[in-house]
């Protein structure tokens, strides 16, 4: 899987992709329209942030690039990578249970915490992604 050089964009299917986690240094891109919100990325080797409205939506740590993002009020999917293991948060419904899938295969039932985050470890090794898809219960 590539990494994102332009840091933010839509993709055919109407996802978006985000991320660079090649950059040595911090670099965000600010305002880019998606269906009538605004986002805000910012992305290097130690962390990738996508906000929606000024809301938190994804964090990673280390820096991931993420392809096919697509988040409904249920479901959650897209494919992440990354150089190394890491650690991303999402923002959801507070105090709510989930099913997480990574690559097809239920990894258990997370509760999200009284904000809404839900954060999942993957292991992750160059040049490969995961598929991870998060379901309500």
């Amino acid at each position: 899987m590539a990494v994102i050089k332009e840091l933010l964009r839509t993709e055919a299917d109407g996802t978006l992709s985000f991320g660079d986690f090649t950059l040595a240094s911090k670099t965000k891109l600010d305002g880019f329209e998606y269906q009538g919100d605004l986002y805000k990325v910012k992305t290097f080797a130690e962390i990738t942030k996508l906000e929606k409205n000024g809301m938190f939506v994804y964090e990673s740590v280390p820096g991931t690039a993420v392809e096919g993002f697509k988040a409904s009020e249920n479901v959650v999917t897209f494919k992440v990578s990354g150089e190394k293991d890491a650690q991303f948060t999402l923002e959801l419904e507070a105090d709510t249970e989930y099913v997480v899938y990574m690559d097809d295969v239920n990894i258990g039932d997370i509760k999200t915490n009284l904000s809404g985050k839900l954060s999942v470890s993957v292991e992750l090794e160059s040049g490969k992604s995961v598929d991870i898809k998060i379901v309500r219960k």
